[in-house]
């Protein structure tokens, strides 16, 4: 486990480099705090998001393994936005495109196909059988 946050820092270092070859110091260290500014106010804006995500799923049938991913990919993105290095950023942002994707898309598909909603047209009847009636009945037939 060790060995692959070595890897992954010595990704993110080669990448962030390359990166601030090609664009300049200054745009990376705009592209730095614009991005760590981006996922703090994710963060602070995540419980209304997530408020909105659970109003969703109980209004409008919108499943809640669909909603953990959306929570969690989220959460993930704004933290990996945080983070400083273009590795970091670019994992963040596919994972808020994704969590983007999940909330317009996921309730469309759980909504037509929600097999725990049940039919519209089904009107749901009890019969009751009463023994007093049917005996006073049986007595005035015969």
């Amino acid at each position: 486990m060790g060995l692959v946050f070595v890897g992954l820092f010595f990704g993110e270092l080669l990448a962030s480099l390359k990166v601030g070859l090609l664009i300049g110091f200054g745009w990376s260290v705009v592209w730095i705090i614009a991005s760590a500014l981006t996922g703090t106010l994710l963060i602070r804006l995540s419980p209304y998001a997530l408020m909105h995500a659970f109003n969703t799923m109980s209004f409008q049938g919108f499943d809640p393994r669909s909603m953990h991913n959306v929570a969690l990919a989220y959460l993930f993105g704004a933290i990996l936005l945080i983070v400083p290095g273009v590795l970091s950023d670019g994992i963040g942002a596919v994972l808020l495109l994704y969590a983007l994707y999940l909330r317009l898309f996921g309730r469309m598909r759980t909504t037509t196909q929600n097999p725990t909603q049940g039919d519209n047209d089904v009107i749901d009847v009890e019969i009751i059988h009463d023994s007093n009636r049917d005996e006073s009945d049986t007595e005035r037939r015969i």
